[in-house]
């Protein structure tokens, strides 16, 4: 069973997105997938429970304390859904269950300002320091061809930390999450640029490099 956790100190960056996402693609690709949700917001719940029975199944896990004890055996991915403003004791508990942890980061300064702290106190987590975990980074709702976007480029770049691509700010995910769907899923004319920004993410998420 392979854990991936979605995660990040500052709130609204995406969390849930990312990981709403990476369950469906791996359901698509035949895998048992469970998805624990450890936001109080509930938002990965809450897309799961939009989720059409046609499309391959993802079982929802609820709470940090009783989520993973519920994962059965069986699944071969357990995507979780991190909260935000978790440091100290509550980060070291989390990063415990991970294997690979995905940090999405926005193009602003506040966000690449506490992103550098949370990257600090997470790469301090022992488990990460005995290389036990690995992490990556996704810059996320970009726009490309921006003064800002350029900025979170050379700057996730700098970091001492994989960091694997950059997904744009469209529509497409908002129309994927109120149908309970993820970007994968939807009709290739209407998705293919996004699909496209998705391929390093995938590809580095099913490598031996995002795995100790």
């Amino acid at each position: 069973m392979r854990h991936i956790m979605v995660m990040n100190a500052k709130g609204g960056c995406g969390k849930s997105t990312l990981a709403t996402n990476i369950a469906a693609y791996f359901a698509n690709e035949g895998y048992s997938v469970a998805l624990a949700d450890y936001d109080p917001q509930r938002s990965s719940l809450d897309w799961l429970a939009r989720r059409p029975e046609s499309r391959p199944q993802i079982l929802g896990l609820e709470g940090f304390s009783e989520g993973l004890k519920r994962a059965p055996r069986s699944a071969d991915f357990v995507v979780i859904d991190a909260p935000a403003r978790s440091h100290g004791a509550e980060l070291t508990n989390l990063v415990r269950v991970a294997e690979t942890i995905v940090v999405p980061v926005l193009p602003s300064t506040i966000d690449m300002q506490a992103t550098d702290r949370f990257i600090e106190e997470l790469r301090s987590v022992g488990k990460i320091e005995r290389k036990e975990a690995k992490i990556g980074l996704v810059a996320n709702r970009v726009r490309e061809y921006t003064l800002i976007f350029e900025e979170l480029d050379e700057y996730l770049s700098r970091l001492r930390v994989p960091y694997i691509g950059a997904l744009r700010e469209a529509q497409n995910y908002v129309r994927a999450y109120t149908r309970g769907l993820g970007v994968s899923e939807l009709p290739e004319y209407l998705a293919w640029p996004d699909w496209e920004q998705w391929e390093p993410l995938t590809k580095w998420l099913r490598s031996v490099r995002s795995q100790p």
